[in-house]
């Protein structure tokens, strides 16, 4: 049987379309009927590339006998957590509040007024670990509705206004300056992973915020230390197996704190944040391994995960068939030395198991192992005698990565998410301006093309997601705004197309408006979106960078960009929380610290006179100078586009670059050399 989730355009939910229970999508009429039967809804959220969320759909969702039951005394509602962030950070936080943990699937059971009263995340068939099976939860939330329902009220109603208590404000000590980043530093090299890179223990997530930070700290300050932990740090996931050594492109985390074994999932949002951080390594160090790196994600992003809308596609599932036709984690990506020898031969098989660390009882399971980089220079790149490994290394890789070609891939979650496309954005537009790859310039600039098509509209209200080139009905949230426009600044930066700065002012005029409350304060959702139980707000970083943070760059580079004093004020104000967060807790507000960086700097305006894409436009995007903005362009209509081009004309007819910062301006130079100077460069 279909139930009513086939009509909608997230592949989450279509992967449930067909289960025996009768879901229902997060809407009124779902509680009204909750209302109408006297019943509990029953709350499941997750993703399409989350292996758990698989394995209870089909332990659980796919059991007409726990079906029958729950379509007996629930109105059971599934929620895509990555078209509705809302929601799920909502409920999420009364989960973790109850629980003190929290992750996907996330099962909640709530009241008809949506009101939530028993948590949990992944429940079993049967009772293990001290667990009780997912049948024992659901008779005993029935119990308790039926003979204890004044009580279930009580707790309910509780947890709601100890929910609705938890409005942050900025601190009062006003913006982040020298010290808070100074003290934030000094946590972060307590909280360092000497030995193998990254910050604390297993499940290792890439740090790439915090990486931002720490590049942009060394940029303004000289700190070596903070660059050595970003260089180690990107190194060791480079080399590990959380990286794909054969296809390039990131995991989502290591399980364990040496990089070696990772959840396989692959994500947009790790990808696009990894390649710019990779990119922005290269430009600090000239790192060989860095570049190639950047460029190897940029070209996964693009060959994997690009649609034909030309926009992103948000994920690739974590499963896929084995050999033996078994939907299982990994699949895809290992290798034991039995399939190393059928495709490469004795010889080769042997040099491939020791060169990317596949041994007889595998890091993995049944004897597989993760490829990962056991051998070759420091920073990943073949010195000396192992010159000629490395040759050897990428003939053996380009057999093993067509032999993966003929493997059943795993499936791709296709919808397009607009904060996650602005990063990727970003990521392919400066890649692209850094490595001379005008190719990838060209595909941020059409999935910056559909995210305005499509996720704008007509009146510039951004919608959260799109499928096969049709909006999604769910509203963007702030990280959408942020990001977005993120991304947008970068495209105009390098294309020196000022209708992307414009499409920029408009998303951020709309977070200005309603997204921004009072005292600094940003929420997650517009002032006119749909009411929940609590409307959520949260400054720190999780995978991505938090919508505040993420929001108040942006509005700090268009103030840059166009003198506006309301997006600075806006800015400055929404960065108060990071002087209050960052010395605490830096681990969790990367971004912050990285634009509280760029407000410290000024940031620098750099107007170029001259052709876009020349050499004086290139050396001013490879500043180093944190948050720098840049804006180029010739001719007499160049200032109409940008701003920063009004009256500032070539030198002596030659391409001529302008640099200014707190309201002070350098002497115009038409020197490369000197305007990498003046840019940290």
């Amino acid at each position: 049987m279909a139930n009513r989730l086939e009509q909608t355009t997230s592949p989450y939910l279509l992967q449930h379309a067909d289960n025996p229970v009768d879901w229902w999508p997060w809407s009124p009429e779902a509680f009204e009927e909750a209302r109408r039967r006297s019943v509990p809804v029953l709350l499941s959220v997750g993703y399409a590339a989350c292996h758990w969320c698989h394995v209870m759909a089909h332990e659980s969702f796919e059991d007409p006998v726990v079906a029958e039951y729950l379509n007996a005394h629930f109105v059971p509602v599934k929620v895509d957590r990555e078209e509705r962030p809302d929601v799920d950070a909502v409920y999420m936080e009364a989960v973790q509040a109850a629980t003190g943990q929290g992750g996907w699937p996330m099962t909640v059971f709530l009241t008809a007024d949506a009101e939530p009263f028993y948590f949990g995340t992944y429940f079993p068939p049967e009772p293990r670990h001290g667990s009780p099976s997912f049948q024992q939860v659901l008779q005993g939330v029935v119990a308790a509705w039926t003979d204890r329902r004044e009580e279930v009220a009580e707790v309910a109603g509780r947890i709601v206004r100890d929910l609705a208590g938890r409005s942050l404000t900025p601190a009062e000590g006003g913006l982040p300056g020298e010290s808070e980043l100074a003290q934030a530093l000094l946590r972060l090299t307590r909280d360092y992973d000497e030995k193998h890179g990254g910050f604390g223990g297993a499940p290792k997530f890439p740090p790439s915020m915090v990486i931002e930070f720490l590049l942009r700290h060394h940029a303004r300050t000289g700190a070596e230390g903070a660059l050595q932990m970003a260089a180690d740090s990107c190194a060791a996931m480079a080399r590990g197996g959380i990286y794909d050594q054969l296809g390039g492109g990131f995991a989502r985390y290591s399980v364990d704190r040496e990089w070696v074994v990772p959840h396989f999932e692959k994500m947009l949002y790790d990808n696009a944040l990894l390649c710019r951080v990779y990119a922005h390594l290269w430009r600090a160090t000239g790192s060989d391994l860095a570049r190639r790196v950047a460029l190897e994600t940029a070209d996964f992003m693009v060959r994997e995960l690009r649609t034909a809308e030309g926009g992103f596609a948000s994920a690739l599932d974590a499963d896929s068939e084995d050999a033996q036709g078994r939907h299982v984690e990994g699949a895809y990506y290992v290798w034991t030395p039995a399939q190393l020898r059928e495709v490469l031969g004795e010889e080769d098989a042997a040099f491939a198991a020791g060169y990317f660390g596949v041994t007889d009882e595998g890091t993995f399971e049944e004897g597989s192992s993760v490829l990962r980089l056991v051998r070759g220079g420091a920073d990943g790149e073949a010195e000396g005698d192992e010159r000629d490994d490395a040759a050897r290394a990428a003939a053996v890789r380009a057999r093993l990565l067509a032999a993966r070609e003929l493997r059943a891939r795993p499936e791709r979650d296709d919808k397009i998410v607009a904060a996650w496309n602005g990063l990727a954005i970003a990521a392919l537009a400066e890649t692209g301006a850094y490595f001379d790859r005008p190719d990838l310039v060209e595909r941020a600039t059409e999935a910056a093309d559909l995210l305005v098509r499509v996720h704008m509209g007509d009146v510039a209200r951004l919608c959260r997601t799109s499928k096969d080139g049709r909006a999604g009905e769910n509203s963007g949230v702030l990280e959408d705004y942020g990001d977005v426009a993120e991304g947008f600044l970068a495209l105009a930066s390098v294309t020196g197309e000022g209708a992307w700065l414009d499409f920029a002012g408009f998303l951020l005029d709309i977070v200005l408006e309603h997204f921004t409350g009072d005292n600094g304060q940003m929420f997650d959702t517009a002032d006119d979106a749909e009411q929940l139980i609590r409307r959520p707000q949260d400054p720190t970083d999780s995978a991505t960078p938090a919508g505040w943070t993420a929001a108040a760059g942006a509005l700090l580079s268009y103030a840059a960009h166009t003198g506006s004093e309301p997006h600075r004020t806006a800015a400055e104000g929404a960065l108060g929380i990071v002087g209050a967060l960052g010395p605490k807790a830096p681990r969790f507000i990367g971004w912050g610290l990285a634009v509280a960086e760029a407000l410290l700097d000024g940031p620098r305006e750099v107007a170029v006179a001259g052709p876009v894409a020349g050499e004086l436009h290139r050396t001013a995007l490879l500043g180093r100078a944190p948050g720098a903005v840049v804006a180029a362009g010739e001719g007499p209509d160049a200032g109409t586009e940008f701003p920063l081009l009004v009256d500032r004309p070539p030198v002596g007819g030659e391409p001529t670059a302008y640099v200014c910062r707190h309201f002070v301006c350098d002497a115009p130079t038409t020197d490369v050399t000197e305007l990498a100077v003046k840019l940290g460069g």
